[in-house]
């Protein structure tokens, strides 16, 4: 009869002498003391205790670092796997919640700001760091699929908080077609990570959520982050969206034109959008002056040989100068100049958000909403968002201590 040698450790002792799995690292990082009290039943609520709150904020955060797809299979993971049942918190040989458990839990999560303010304080954290700058950022969205299921255009409740059909071209210029959800992120381009999100239906244009969502970031974080540069793609390039980035938030819009049918370039620009004068020549930018940005005649700073010379267009001997004022039509007559090294240095920084909207869809779970509603498509995003954040951190620190041994 073969009989099983007892072991001297029990099984929390031998897991602690074990190397820090992934999901300690992440959440070693997070406080979600606030976040739970929000949510634990009251003293005065009647009916056995449950759960406690850290445990199951621990499984669905679990849930996308594993990409597990469904509640039904996180239930059975953690029946099954001991060590995923420990790091969440649960008793090793102790019950484990049901579905009907996590699907109360998931209600009352969804209808609490605290799951938001945790992000937020995590991209403070990241912030305090280095991790994260702020002076660059890029906004884009990204299409969530919605597993409720899709109804005719002439059936859908348009009031902002139903799924229903979008279509956006992906980066082959094909028209891809899907029913559910939008997700706009405001993305830090030297970390790639998100600092602000929004969800809308489907069908909701880029171009009309970069402003509330700027505003949005704005208002979250204060004072914690003095951004220049908002990088869009063609997307977003709209005159309104210009004027309330350098008159009313102070930054700089670096966005791709947008031709919209138009043969030729904008009167009085060439294809490199720098102003002409009546020869035909490039005007040469000179200087910024304030709101001002200067151009010379090319002749006068040697740059061609008119045949007219500079008396054709002045009569000074300094030649022919032109001050736009940037401020009043920044689409057209931006600073810095759309042909010049530092806009598309800026610009190509833009791709930043594309990358973070890939780790979120492919190495997490993000593109798998299994919930209804737009308040748990939001809180799906944002429990991604949060683990993709408390990595990086995690990560970051562990490599300072490599530095220091």
């Amino acid at each position: 009869m073969y009989i099983r040698q007892t072991t001297l450790f029990s099984f929390e002792e031998i897991i602690s002498f074990q190397q820090e799995t992934k999901l300690e690292m992440i959440f070693s990082q997070l406080d979600i003391s606030t976040l739970a009290s929000s949510i634990r039943k009251s003293s005065s609520e009647k009916g056995p205790k449950g759960y406690d709150p850290v445990c199951l904020i621990y499984s669905l955060l679990a849930m996308q670092v594993e990409r597990i797809p469904t509640i039904k299979d996180l239930v059975l993971k953690l029946k099954e796997n001991p060590i995923l049942r420990y790091s969440c918190g649960f008793e090793v040989l102790g019950k484990t919640p049901s579905e009907s458990t996590f699907s109360r839990f998931l209600e009352k999560l969804a209808e609490s700001n605290e799951l938001e303010t945790l992000f937020h304080d995590l991209v403070i954290k990241a912030k305090e760091q280095d991790i994260i700058d702020g002076n660059n950022v890029s906004i884009d969205s990204t299409k969530l699929n919605c597993y409720e299921a899709a109804v005719p255009k002439s059936k859908i409740i348009d009031d902002g908080t139903h799924p229903n059909w979008g279509m956006k071209r992906d980066t082959n210029g094909n028209n891809i077609r899907w029913f559910g959800w939008k997700l706009h992120i405001l993305c830090d381009c030297k970390s790639e990570l998100p600092l602000d999100i929004k969800i809308t239906p489907a069908s909701v244009h880029d171009g009309t959520v970069a402003i509330p969502l700027i505003k949005q970031f704005k208002n979250h974080y204060k004072n914690h982050f003095n951004t220049t540069y908002y990088s869009m793609d063609s997307g977003y390039d709209y005159d309104y969206i210009y004027n309330d980035i350098v008159n009313k938030f102070q930054g700089i819009p670096i966005i791709a034109y947008n031709p919209r049918g138009s043969y030729a370039p904008p009167e009085g620009l060439d294809e490199d959008f720098d102003p002409i004068y009546s020869a035909g020549y490039k005007l040469v930018y000179w200087r910024k002056d304030s709101d001002y940005i200067k151009f010379r005649c090319p002749h006068a700073v040697g740059r061609c040989n008119c045949p007219h010379g500079m008396t054709w267009c002045s009569n000074s001997n300094y030649g022919y100068t032109l001050k736009l004022n940037y401020k009043e039509n920044p689409r057209l007559n931006g600073y810095p100049l759309r042909s010049s090294k530092q806009w598309q240095k800026q610009y190509n920084s833009r791709t930043s958000v594309e990358r973070c909207n890939s780790r979120l869809k492919e190495y997490l779970n993000t593109d798998n909403i299994r919930s209804k509603g737009i308040k748990k498509a939001k809180m799906h995003a944002l429990l991604n968002c949060i683990v993709l954040i408390s990595g990086t951190i995690a990560l970051n620190i562990k490599n300072q201590i490599k530095k220091v041994a």
